[in-house]
């Protein structure tokens, strides 16, 4: 049974192989009849993928920002940006507490969200637009750790907006792998985004001389054709 077992395996991997040499064989002699400027043009592709590839795995969310609010708004925006884009939007509710269950109280009302960040230094930003118009806002900025998280405190009321981290999460240093990655990510995107240009670029020039080249040789061919 186990000699028939490893007849089957060997007979299945050789097929694996001999479909891989295929396919292998296949894509050569497919890119060997494609034009020069045809190749040019996949390989300039290919390598854009990759740049886009890597600028994804530098710019990862890797570190999170876990964001606690007491305001006092029965009804307000709340609005936060991180680097200046923005991350998340939603609704403040606020209801009145009664004290001894009797005697009103002020209005009061918390939010608690998680958002997603990548690694290094970043600016947060938070706004509230509240019912009748007014706006406040405040930013502060902190180093995030690669596999952290980070816990920012913000009170909001009709007479003042504060933003603060949580002592435990005092800032630290700053983050060289975080700085790295998003400088590695930044220069993938634009060179990616370059040869992503140039490859249009160059498809919108040459494409109308192609056409009309194919257009121009089918009269000559209908002619040949007649003549015979």
């Amino acid at each position: 049974m186990r000699q028939n077992q490893e007849a089957m395996d060997w007979a299945s991997t050789a097929r694996i192989r001999a479909q891989a040499s295929r396919s292998y064989d296949q894509s050569r002699a497919w890119l060997a009849r494609l034009p020069a400027q045809a190749r040019i043009i996949l390989g300039l592709f290919l390598v854009a993928a990759v740049l886009m590839a890597l600028h994804t795995a530098f710019s990862g969310k890797d570190a999170s920002l876990h964001l606690t609010l007491q305001h006092s708004f029965r009804s307000a925006d709340f609005s936060l940006w991180v680097d200046g884009d923005l991350a998340y939007s939603g609704k403040l509710t606020g209801s009145t507490k009664k004290k001894f269950g009797l005697i009103p109280g002020s209005v009061r009302g918390h939010l608690s969200e998680i958002v997603p960040v990548s690694a290094g230094t970043h600016q947060i930003r938070v706004r509230v637009k509240a019912e009748d118009g007014s706006t406040q806002q405040d930013s502060l900025t902190g180093d995030f750790a690669r596999n952290s998280e980070r816990e920012v405190s913000v009170s909001a009321r009709p007479n003042g907006l504060s933003l603060a981290w949580q002592a435990s999460n005092a800032p630290g240093p700053s983050s060289g792998s975080g700085w790295f990655a998003r400088y590695a990510g930044a220069l993938c995107l634009t060179i990616g985004g370059s040869i992503i240009s140039a490859i249009t670029g160059f498809a919108l020039r040459e494409l109308p001389a192609h056409i009309r080249a194919r257009e121009s040789d089918e009269p000559k061919v209908h002619s040949t054709a007649a003549g015979q």
